[in-house]
């Protein structure tokens, strides 16, 4: 069986992540993948191409609308892959997706058509034009896919409410590769090594890029509060911010507390090595892969109660409303107070992924669902 997935671009972000994570565990199935990216080619786009998968581009920009010759070069490449499933992903995707089930499926036979959907839809005032665009043609559209699988039952439950057709719903969560993302005190060793800290320093993470959805100013007023209660409390222990991610630089704050670390390649390195995690997400999300990737690492998370974030930590993290800096602060507080919570919390957070979300589980949903 041949599938062809069809994705915005290949630069690091959680769709991308988890397109690559769901390729990776398919090597050892008897299913031919390709992928076509709108964009350029991205970061991840090596790493699939490891995997010995065709990877095309059909190279438009950021915000352009797809020319006849891009079209054709479409038609072109799915004649090329000659999938029995094409899968979109995210709402470009999607439709791309369903634009090349018309253009090949006169020419040879009926293809599967598969959706992805994998954020929340607060209100279509956050998304850019073309984006809600999109959105709103997805309505139309929704009916032509065989089915359209959400990473959250929230984000399900939002777009069903926005039109797209409820029958054709499936959850099918983010999973996560518990060899890679696991405990490791060599890892945090390392690490503090390179920052040049002591390995009693509590390390506080936040990996994402700069976007107005993961509301860093949120996250710089909560970790200004615990500096200053730390600071007037006379509380010794070292802590240590560790910022992570594309465009987020020390202009943001000059706050000594935070450490900028930029993007890196070396995120279950960084992971292992953390005390606990920050998500300050105000909209968007569905399933965040850091709330995951932390947990699968035995590191509680403090989180905004954003798309299925709340749900996916359970009992084992802090849950805070959006935009709420002095909550979290205060959870912050409170788990650096207690470090044998830290720990119970770590591993039944790493229990709870391998017991839903370990890769192998995902993997065999998502070929359930294509008919495998």
């Amino acid at each position: 069986m041949r599938i062809t997935h069809i994705i915005t671009d290949l630069d690091t972000g959680g769709a991308e992540m988890m397109l690559y994570k769901l390729l990776a565990s398919l090597r050892d199935e008897a299913l031919n993948s390709s992928v076509i990216i709108l964009m350029g080619r991205g970061v991840i786009t090596k790493q699939i191409e490891a995997l010995g998968v065709k990877v095309e581009a059909l190279d438009l920009r950021q915000g352009e609308y797809p020319s006849w010759q891009v079209i054709k070069r479409l038609r072109y490449f799915i004649q090329d892959f000659n999938p029995d499933i094409i899968q979109g992903w995210m709402y470009h995707g999607n439709i791309a997706a369903t634009i090349a089930v018309f253009l090949y499926q006169p020419i040879r036979k009926k293809v599967k058509l598969f959706w992805n959907v994998r954020q929340t839809l607060y209100d279509l005032k956050n998304e850019k034009p073309q984006t809600r665009y999109l959105i709103v043609l997805g309505r139309w559209l929704s009916f032509f896919a065989h089915s359209i699988i959400y990473n959250s039952n929230l984000s399900a439950e939002q777009h069903c409410n926005a039109g797209y057709l409820s029958k054709k719903t499936k959850i099918i969560p983010n999973g996560f590769d518990l060899q890679k993302f696991r405990p490791d005190k060599n890892r945090r060793q390392q690490l503090c090594e390179e920052l040049g800290v002591s390995e009693s320093t509590i390390l506080i993470g936040h990996i994402s890029r700069l976007h107005p959805m993961k509301d860093h100013a949120t996250l710089l007023r909560a970790i200004d509060r615990v500096v200053d209660s730390l600071s007037s409390t006379g509380n010794k222990q070292e802590v240590l911010f560790l910022l992570v991610g594309n465009g987020v630089t020390s202009e943001l704050s000059n706050n000594p507390a935070i450490h900028f670390l930029g993007e890196r390649s070396d995120i279950p390195k960084i992971m292992s090595a953390l005390d606990m995690v920050v998500s300050s997400s105000a909209w968007g999300e569905g399933f965040p892969n850091v709330i995951g990737e932390a947990m699968a690492s035995e590191v509680p998370c403090v989180v905004t109660d954003v798309g299925d974030s709340a749900y996916i930590v359970g009992k084992y993290g802090r849950v805070c409303s959006v935009g709420d800096d002095q909550c979290i602060a205060n959870s912050i507080l409170q788990l650096i107070e207690n470090k044998q919570e830290r720990k119970t919390a770590g591993k039944q957070a790493r229990k709870r992924i391998k017991e839903n979300y370990s890769m192998d589980k995902i993997k065999k949903e998502y070929l359930k669902e294509w008919g495998f």
